[in-house]
């Protein structure tokens, strides 16, 4: 092909036009991707986290036995033991969010030994797994976006049973009584609100409305199955004994007490203590003492009616663990870890393990993992006893 030829008188205009910048086409806007937005818990309403290091509270300081792994996607609750036949210990951990249910650490070592369950609606499935708390060979765990508690058996962890649809709302925290083998009576918390305000803030309901902050379950053996069975409800409705925001509970047989935890940070936040038929006695622990939030507590305990309690004071940079007498319910002191943070659930192994000869205490660590305190470590900084031989 032969070239073009173009006219001389054209050239100027041509190295002109070559020769000026082109209008820039305007730029795109950056896209943004929004960060996971985790769903916001009833108890979540404080503007700024408490943090022990400016509390003032005098405590002790126990270095953990081991932290596990930390998953940022499971959003770590509520922890619960099992000893194995062999002698080897299972820590049951609830994952609130993620792709599963549950999390099977190694509870002498922290290692994790595998997931357990998926996201739904089914039998060994799970929708926001909060509570959980073990009685013989059984796993009894807290769904609160299905409204129900589903039951697995150990190890196989396969389900057994689910019961509270249809009356649990928003199901939080449970303590089980073992009445005899097979027997058992469930204690289930219930965040139930009374709807949301414009700026999407739980609205909690009237002192009236609080009488069922508490539903009572009985699960029995009925062959090769297990049977459920509601048998009331309970709650205070006095502006002293109303529970306003519950989750974590447990009881004490001997002493005809059932601690619960009130979370409402406006009120004062503490544990109020009801009797083991569900009336309030009169008396909240905690309240004034407790600068962050109540949250998971346990029980040490011996035959004679003699041991202790440790509830957890939820502060953002480090957890506080105050320790209270079981019979007088007097403090005897608080430590902290170095690490373990933020924590939620906890879960008082007292049966020496191969690794913790008298006992081990768990706890949720900043949602993520968790955190192990041999309980020797516990009693030689508080002046506790070791063991329930111990005088």
């Amino acid at each position: 092909m032969r070239p073009t030829l173009l006219p001389l008188a054209l050239l100027p205009l041509l190295i002109a036009a070559a020769c000026t910048p082109a209008t820039p086409e305007p730029a795109a806007a950056p896209t943004t991707v929004p960060a996971p937005v985790r769903d916001r818990e009833p108890d979540e309403n404080v503007e700024v986290d408490p943090l022990l290091a400016d509390a003032g509270i005098a405590h002790a300081v126990v270095t953990e036995a081991f932290l596990t792994e930390m998953v940022p996607e499971n959003n770590t609750d509520s922890l619960a033991s099992w000893t194995a036949p062999d002698g080897v210990t299972w820590l049951l951990a609830t994952a609130k969010e993620g792709s599963k249910g549950l999390v099977l650490y190694d509870g002498d070592t922290g290692a994790t030994l595998r997931d357990i369950g998926t996201v739904g609606a089914g039998p060994g499935q799970f929708s926001r797994p909060n509570g959980i708390a073990v009685a013989g060979d059984l796993a009894f765990v807290v769904e609160r976006d299905n409204g129900r508690v589903q039951v697995l058996s150990l190890p196989d962890l396969e389900p057994r049973l689910t019961f509270g649809e249809g009356a649990l709302v928003k199901p939080y925290g449970l303590w089980i009584r073992e009445h005899g083998q097979g027997d058992f009576e469930v204690m289930v918390s219930d965040a139930y609100m009374a709807g949301e305000d414009a700026q999407g803030e739980d609205i909690l309901p009237p002192l009236d409305q609080l009488d069922e902050r508490i539903h009572r379950y009985r699960v029995r053996a009925n062959g090769a199955a297990l049977v459920a069975e509601a048998t009331g409800t309970f709650g205070d409705t006095g502006a002293d004994g109303a529970i306003r925001i519950p989750e974590s509970l447990w009881g004490d047989v001997a002493h005809d007490r059932v601690l619960v935890a009130e979370e409402d940070v406006a009120t004062g936040t503490g544990y109020r203590e009801y009797s083991l038929d569900g009336v309030f006695k009169g008396r909240s622990i905690g309240v004034g003492q407790f600068k962050a939030q109540a949250e998971g507590l346990s029980l040490w305990a011996c035959a004679d009616g003699s041991g202790y309690w440790v509830a957890t004071d939820q502060f953002k940079d480090r957890s506080l663990f105050h320790v209270f007498d079981r019979v007088t319910l007097e403090p005897r002191g608080a430590f902290a870890g170095q690490a373990v943070a933020n924590t939620d659930g906890v879960w008082l192994h007292q049966a020496g393990t191969k690794r913790f000869p008298a006992g081990v205490f768990y706890a949720v660590h900043d949602d993520m993992g968790v955190g192990a305190f041999d309980w020797r470590d516990i009693a030689k900084a508080l002046g506790l006893r070791e063991t329930c031989a111990t005088p």
